[in-house]
């Protein structure tokens, strides 16, 4: 029964992918998902049997940490000591032992290091889950997990190490064979590949808040080490991403100019129809011969947010041009003006087809009003707003990730954080009750 029980589901796989084969790319997915499927299973078997991480080239750090002020006459330290000998602390017992007088210059590139460069996290959380100790290799470069997973930007395997708090206090001291520490590989952007992020400037600011968060967990007095050629992580970071800001002042600046223009154009048309009044007005009072209609309200509202909309916008592309644009504005100030100007934009957008719409209902009457025409209008009424919308798509995870940071920031204001002690302070929470 049991074997029956197996062969009925690969049955039925095949069944139906002999009946999906007019669909090819249904069919490459599958093969995909199966050599995926299969290949995870081999890794998993072979990892059981792997212990390439004992062959470990280690080196005691402070030996070689440079500081700015170890020589104050010229601001970079030469360094103290030789260029430390590759030693190896653990033979593998399959291989003899090499002699102690002799450099290894063998490269050692293990599973776990190279599913980190491609960022496998399922590999590498599989790796520590049955060889915990492989997170202390560090390879012939001198470069351990957090080095690999900060140059090839490996968020959620650096996330990974870094619950293991001991070892993350550990590995966060290591020292290349180039000087180079955990912030420097943040800096240096060779093995960068581009953000996820959508926008030069979106991708700076990742770049930026990727520095600032290996910075805080790294040592104050560490963060001012000096590689090779005298350079600290912050300088290696300004030197490295020079054309990337570039790109970034370019993009933000020649996008800002364009969308003011379309806002500006925006309030123009929702001023001059504030002045048009739907319908009419009465020639014995002036007041408008509509103004009874709740469609009439829904027009002047309508109006009113777009009107408001379109110019804060204008003001906040304003701000973005004429802001000074250096590196440290690129991490909030200047990401956040643009996503609530694009927010605002498309939010007065909206708005004036809505008054478009409505101004229309008011002028078709009651008795001429088939539910066709007004489907039809309003489908039409929308077109453009869906077309802003889809073309912005990719900005959709920015402009979310950015207004997080916003709320984020109220949040911890005077008056919120006052009243978030006060809850936490006088309200138990669920461990207490459970206690």
């Amino acid at each position: 029964m049991q074997g029956i029980s197996q062969l009925v589901p690969y049955s039925l796989v095949l069944f139906v992918k002999r009946k999906n084969d007019r669909w090819p790319t249904a069919r490459k997915i599958w093969v995909e998902k199966r050599k995926l499927e299969f290949a995870f299973k081999l890794a998993r078997k072979l990892i059981k049997s792997d212990h390439s991480w004992d062959q470990s080239y280690t080196e005691d750090t402070t030996k070689v940490y440079r500081s700015p002020s170890d020589n104050p006459s010229t601001g970079v330290s030469s360094p103290s000591t030789d260029e430390p000998k590759q030693v190896i602390d653990k033979e593998p017992l399959s291989r003899p032992a090499a002699p102690r007088d002799i450099e290894i210059v063998e490269e050692v590139e293990t599973p776990l290091l190279a599913a980190t460069k491609t960022g496998s996290i399922e590999l590498v959380r599989e790796i520590l889950d049955m060889h915990p100790q492989a997170v202390d290799h560090v390879s012939h470069k001198k470069q351990n997990i957090l080095h690999v997973a900060a140059s090839y930007r490996r968020r959620e395997i650096f996330e990974l190490v870094k619950k293991m708090k001991i070892q993350t206090r550990r590995l966060i001291m290591g020292i290349d064979v180039v000087g180079y520490t955990v912030l420097h590989h943040v800096a240096d952007n060779t093995n960068y590949t581009g953000g996820t992020r959508p926008g030069p400037a979106y991708e700076l600011q990742d770049e930026l808040e990727w520095f600032q968060m290996v910075e805080e967990i790294m040592p104050s007095y560490f963060t001012q080490h000096l590689d090779k050629s005298g350079r600290t992580a912050k300088q290696l970071f300004r030197e490295k991403h020079k054309d990337q800001l570039k790109e970034a002042q370019q993009w933000i600046k020649e996008t800002s100019q364009s969308c003011s223009g379309v806002a500006v154009l925006v309030a123009t048309v929702v001023f001059a129809a504030a002045f048009t009044v739907p319908g009419g007005t009465r020639d014995d009072n002036g007041l408008p011969i509509l103004l009874n209609s709740p469609f009439f309200l829904f027009f002047t509202v309508t109006d009113v947010v777009s009107l408001s909309c379109s110019l804060t916008a204008v003001v906040m592309f304003l701000s973005i041009v004429t802001s000074p644009f250096d590196l440290n504005n690129f991490r909030f100030s200047l990401p956040r003006r643009l996503t609530l100007g694009f927010a605002l934009l498309f939010m007065s957008a909206a708005t004036t087809m809505l008054a478009f719409t409505s101004t229309i209902i008011l002028i078709i009457r009651s008795e001429q009003r088939r539910r066709w025409t007004l489907t039809l209008i309003c489908c039409a009424a929308f077109v453009p707003v869906s077309v802003l919308a889809l073309t912005h798509f990719p900005l959709f995870h920015s402009f979310i990730r950015a207004w997080y940071n916003i709320f984020k920031f109220i949040w911890n204001a005077p008056p919120f954080s006052f009243l978030h002690k006060v809850v936490h302070r006088y309200l138990p929470s669920k461990d207490q009750g459970n206690v």
